[in-house]
């Protein structure tokens, strides 16, 4: 793909509230009224082969409030709860271990939040000490860890390098220090190079780095300036996410409606000069769902190779890896079953404390869900659905039991979005901007358009 040109009138006509499909069904379909013994009788089938294994730490402390910001996190500048929240993942780990084959390896690591270097360098190193004494690394483990460059020392990095990590991510947001002002990120770009230049230094392999687009302020002329300054970090991969108002979830982000947000018009200018400048010249190839790779970086490779994944942790290249996430709100995932922790900090604790896993709400997976899950992911990783593989590897005749939903792919084709061949489907170029539009179609449970607790596609 050489040059990515988007037609704002096709963003107009698809641009409605969908899921990100980080899994599916969503995590809008968990409920609380399914057991732990449920959800521990699908572990213990899980954990009869030492199946690959990716580990999730939510650490959920900020010292201060993004005003965009709809992670789950807790705001404090008693770096004493981060100490002892430590001791409660600690414990967590203790629960949850037995219950694994002994032999599972981690190919996978990732600490999010919240901002995970809230933790101190040593405490940190404490968490890693955890992690090393219950669970063994494979030796080309994907280890990726959120920074924030506002309040992180090169101590921080060495620390992680320490644990095993080798892959980075940091917000950045916008570099316009208007924009930076209005949302509460006061973030200069001497502090993100400064940053920059210790992970290169410290060996890390890829940084991501995130932008928003959809800020007060923002312009397109103000925007092209930051786009100028990420391209000459060269970051590994972007992530450029469209900022979704939505203060009747997120109270803080009512501070925003006193400032200019963009109007619709601007916003869509905003996507479509992102798109244009990444894409051109092939610097980044647009991998889909906000998220742009070098072409030779692992996750543009393992989509060309038809090899890429989509979980929790969003794009992936490790296929068959389950998730057990630990931490407050942490979502696992495992082929049968999703469960999610407590979301707030002392149902959390409490939990721990009782020598229970603290369950929140959960999903069991049928076998109607399984077929569409693997169909969803193959349109959202490969861009494309092969008939007779998909035939072969789910068990049915695709095509047959998939008819209504590729029927109702047709004004996609008609808009030059997909394309049917010979063997199956094939999304365009330009329909990678509408992936989770496409994939909605292969989506039993979604709810209609009025009742949809979800972002916009695009």
């Amino acid at each position: 793909m050489n040059l990515l040109n988007v037609d704002l009138d096709l963003v107009r006509k698809y641009n409605v509230a969908g899921p990100r499909y980080t899994s599916y069904p969503p995590a809008t379909k968990f409920v609380d009224t399914i057991s732990w013994d449920q959800v521990a009788e699908k572990i213990a089938a899980n954990n009869q082969t030492p199946r690959d294994l990716s580990l999730y730490f939510h650490i959920p402390f900020c010292e201060t409030r993004c005003w965009f910001c709809a992670c789950t996190k807790v705001i404090t500048l008693n770096h004493g709860q981060g100490r002892d929240y430590l001791d409660y993942l600690d414990r967590e780990v203790v629960l949850m271990k037995p219950r694994l084959h002994p032999r599972r390896q981690v190919t996978q690591l990732h600490f999010g939040g919240g901002t995970p270097t809230f933790l101190r360098p040593d405490e940190l190193r404490r968490l890693g000490e955890i992690i090393h004494r219950h669970f063994p690394f494979a030796p080309d483990i994907e280890a990726s860890v959120e920074i924030d460059p506002r309040r992180l020392t090169r101590d921080h990095l060495v620390a992680l390098r320490e644990i095993g990590f080798n892959r980075a991510s940091m917000g950045v947001q916008d570099f316009n220090p208007e924009v930076q002002k209005a949302v509460h990120r006061i973030q200069p770009r001497e502090m993100t190079q400064q940053a920059l230049d210790w992970l290169r230094e410290l060996g890390f392999a890829s940084i991501n780095l995130d932008l928003i687009y959809g800020l007060p302020f923002q312009t397109p002329a103000s925007f092209n300036a930051t786009l100028d300054i990420v391209l000459d970090m060269q970051p590994e991969r972007l992530a450029v996410f469209s900022y979704a108002h939505v203060p009747w979830i997120k109270p803080a982000q009512k501070i925003l409606e006193d400032k200019i947000l963009p109007s619709p018009e601007t916003k869509l200018a905003l996507l479509k000069l992102v798109i244009e400048r990444l894409t051109a010249d092939q610097q980044y190839v647009y991998i889909g769902m906000d998220h742009f790779a070098r072409p030779t970086d692992e996750l543009a490779v393992a989509q060309r190779r038809k090899q890429l994944q989509r979980n929790f942790q969003g794009y992936s290249t490790r296929a068959g890896a389950d998730i057990y996430a630990f931490g407050m709100s942490a979502v696992s995932q495992i082929p049968e079953a999703y469960w999610q922790n407590e979301k707030e900090l002392p149902q959390y604790q409490e939990g721990v404390a009782s020598g229970r896993v603290p369950l929140h709400k959960a999903y069991l997976v049928t076998a109607e869900d399984q077929i569409r899950r693997e169909t969803i992911m193959r349109v959202m990783c490969d861009l494309s659905l092969d008939f007779a593989a998909m035939s072969r590897k789910l068990g049915i005749d695709f095509e047959q039991h998939f008819a209504r939903e590729l029927a109702a792919l047709a004004p996609y084709a008609a808009d030059g979005l997909v394309s049917r061949t010979a063997t199956g489907v094939e999304v365009t170029d330009a329909g990678r901007l509408f992936i989770r539009n496409i994939a909605m179609c292969f989506d039993n449970t979604l709810a209609p358009v009025g009742e949809r607790r979800h972002s916009k596609t695009v």
